[in-house]
């Protein structure tokens, strides 16, 4: 067995492969190293649906990704375009009037290329008609400027992407823990590894990148670092991002970047697993999120609504509304619909193991919450009604401006009285996938320390990036920045153990 190597890539997820990918172009040896077993490879990427946000001008630049340009819809489609300004504004909206940061100027300048690159890599992507399109006069009208997905989601990509590594000739382990880096005259020399037995060892390499995620899978370091409650929350993904990545590279030194106190989460069914479960397939995997909030409203415990349920499209609220269940009591929430918008709702509402309670009248419908102030959500229910203004026409492909009038919260689109039944609501928490905070890194991917020079040897990509995300993000941006810094760091890194080798 080699134990010696140009580069070890620690992670198996996106940004990972990624990584890898990139290095092994570059003709470099590398071996990729993953605490899951084969099975539960992937990082969170597995678990995600496979979305990427990236700047494209029009049709023509969409069609050479796709895995089926001939698919008939295509003639009646209309993906409209998303420049540069439009993801500089979407990333702007989140950035609690911070500037863009350094990183999110790399993310936005090199996201169609990146995109480019991986589907020359045999990823290939499919339009997102359920999920980001609705019909409109006979053609599909995509909205959000988030497009495309991965074929068969971020299960589909985790596997095109290792498929690729190995068609490069690059090796994986499974099984295999990182414990801490070694380093040798100030340089990083290698890597110290744990199997599931607890046998240890030392894998040299010239280079080591990590991409082994952030610490949302910890439950102490959510408490301590986003705050008291966050030890609650559910974690949509792989139960092995514990932070250890982050934690090895400040050992060394590593420069803290970005907002640690900010995390991507979304709301989740109630009843979901403490942590995302790979056993399922591929379409299981995604049923418990619970994103169409627009069409209705959603009551805390309390039966008070706590957010503009139609601020905006739900690719740029669902991040921050996440968190906002996560402060209301209890850590829970109830999304409530009627019959007039049953239809737009999403697959995963559907989905045989939805969790749910329906009813003919909404005061039957609230009886049956519980823990819920039932006489304040009723109340709550009537305000809202009394507010929607009908004569603005509903059109769920735009931001319609059919709003409440006079309410201290408005709901700011999409605004329709709930009185239509059988009403249905659904219970959810908050669900989250990947933290904010890491460590900073330089043009080549390279790991800053706090003196203000590289760390040599040492490369970050993925969730350890900090700076690309602070109080939310757009969706779909989180797998187009892993391929965007996992693509730096596998060439900064190739570049490095070159100059080392001459």
């Amino acid at each position: 067995m080699q134990t010696s190597w140009d580069i070890v890539v620690v992670g198996s997820g996106n940004a990972a492969m990624s990584a890898a990918i990139a290095a092994r172009e570059q003709g470099r040896s590398v071996l990729v190293i993953e605490k899951a077993t084969e099975e539960l490879a992937g990082g969170n990427t597995a678990y995600t649906a496979g979305a990427m946000r990236f700047v494209y001008n029009g049709n023509d630049d969409l069609l050479p990704l796709l895995a089926d340009p001939d698919d008939p819809r295509l003639a009646r489609t209309d993906f409209g375009a998303y420049t540069a300004e439009r993801f500089t504004a979407d990333l702007l909206g989140f950035n609690d009037r911070r500037p863009l940061s350094r990183e999110q100027q790399t993310l936005i300048a090199e996201s169609y290329d990146a995109v480019r690159w991986l589907a020359s890599q045999g990823v290939k992507f499919e339009p997102i008609y359920s999920r980001q399109s609705f019909e409109k006069d006979g053609r599909f009208i995509f909205w959000g400027g988030l497009t495309l997905a991965t074929h068969n989601e971020g299960f589909g990509l985790a596997e095109a992407e290792r498929a690729a590594f190995a068609a490069l000739g690059g090796e994986i382990r499974y099984d295999c823990a990182a414990t801490d880096l070694v380093t040798e005259g100030g340089r990083v020399r290698g890597i110290r590894v744990r199997n599931g037995a607890g046998e240890a060892g030392v894998i040299a390499a010239k280079a080591v990148v990590l991409a082994c995620g952030g610490f949302e899978s910890n439950a102490q370091m959510r408490r301590e670092l986003i705050g008291p409650g966050w030890e609650a929350a559910k974690v949509r993904g792989t139960p092995y991002n514990q932070g250890d990545g982050i934690a090895m590279a400040l050992r060394l030194g590593a420069k803290r970047h970005g907002f640690y106190g900010g995390c991507h989460a979304t709301p989740m069914d109630l009843h979901t697993p403490d942590y995302g479960n790979l056993d399922l397939p591929h379409l299981e995997r995604k049923h418990y999120r619970k994103i169409c909030y627009f069409l209705g409203v959603m009551l805390n415990a309390r039966g008070e609504r706590f957010v503009d349920e139609g601020r905006d499209f739900r690719n740029y609220t669902y991040a921050q509304f996440g968190r906002a269940i996560m402060e209301q009591p209890g850590h829970v929430a109830w999304q409530i619909f009627d019959a007039k918008v049953d239809h737009l709702l999403y697959s995963e509402y559907r989905f045989h193991d939805a969790h749910f309670v329906e009813a003919d009248t909404l005061e039957a419908l609230i009886d049956k919450l519980d823990g819920i102030d039932k006489a304040q959500a009723l109340a709550t229910i009537a305000q809202f009604n009394a507010a929607v203004d009908p004569a603005v026409p509903f059109d769920p492909t735009v931001k319609d401006g059919r709003a409440t009038k006079g309410l201290a919260l408005p709901k700011s689109n999409w605004a329709q009285a709930i009185e239509t039944g059988p009403f249905k609501a659904y219970p959810v928490t908050g669900g989250i996938t990947f933290t904010y905070g890491g460590v900073e890194v330089d043009e080549a991917g390279g790991v800053m320390h706090e003196n203000g020079s590289p760390i040599p040897g040492l490369y970050a990509c993925g969730e350890m990036v900090g700076g690309v995300f602070f109080n939310g993000y757009p969706g779909g941006s989180g797998l187009t920045s892993g391929v965007v810094f996992g693509r730096r760091a596998g060439a900064g890194a190739a570049a490095w153990t070159a100059r080392a080798a001459a």
